[in-house]
């Protein structure tokens, strides 16, 4: 029971717990207005130019924190605050998406190896749950289940991957305001603190993924 309690409380309090603390730091450093009184957007286009690429359009996108870059049509998406305003958290959400960009650009093994499993994680992800399902309620299709679990291991190698490809950016995008002048010392620890929170919801999702594999495991070679 104590086993059960402590994973019961892994995969539901820690994703919870990994939102709330994204938003609470995100609310928090939006309110903090930058030193360089630049917006998201402007940060955004300064990082692209001074790296060579003007070729990536930075562009509005609805939604709370619904910030991204799109490789595929080379187009760096801010949520309208971000895009808007002139905030120590904008200034962090707008580098880290730029720092995607600059790993497309120089071809970053982790993201070219994300970006070709992505379509397939997706279809087995999906797939995976009517093996495992099928293979949980009938015992004696306990190789539907094994099949279920290798379709589930895709998508948990592609969270896995993700994690290096976040904290890259993060790095790269750290390195680009701190050099270009953008942020201040005093503001460097509050930008940090905006992406290690926003770096959590990816380790949680990770941690999540991988436990809920290594119960259906279990389960499979238990059965056996």
């Amino acid at each position: 029971m104590d086993v059960f309690w402590l994973y019961f409380g892994m995969i539901i309090l820690l994703p919870i717990y990994a939102q709330f603390k994204v938003k609470s730091t995100y609310n928090k450093y939006s309110k903090v207005r930058s030193t360089s009184g630049m917006t998201g957007a402007q940060v955004a286009r300064l990082i692209l130019d001074q790296n060579g690429l003007h070729d990536v359009k930075v562009v509005e996108s609805k939604g709370f924190l619904s910030d991204h870059y799109n490789p595929m049509t080379k187009i760096v998406a801010l949520s309208s605050s971000n895009y808007h305003e002139a905030s120590v958290a904008g200034t962090a959400v707008a580098a880290h998406e730029v720092g995607h960009a600059i790993q497309d650009k120089e071809d970053y093994s982790f993201l070219r190896f994300r970006h070709r499993l992505a379509p397939v994680a997706n279809l087995t992800s999906n797939a995976s749950w009517v093996f495992i399902m099928i293979g949980l309620i009938f015992s004696s299709m306990n190789s539907l289940l094994g099949i279920g679990i290798l379709l589930l291991a895709v998508g948990v190698v592609f969270q896995v991957v993700t994690l290096p490809v976040e904290f890259n950016a993060s790095s790269r995008a750290m390195d680009q305001i701190v050099e270009l002048g953008v942020i201040r010392n005093d503001e460097e620890p509050y930008a940090k603190k905006v992406l290690s929170a926003a770096a959590m919801t990816y380790v949680a999702a990770t941690a999540v993924a991988v436990l809920e594999l290594l119960r259906l495991v279990l389960i499979f070679v238990n059965r056996d």
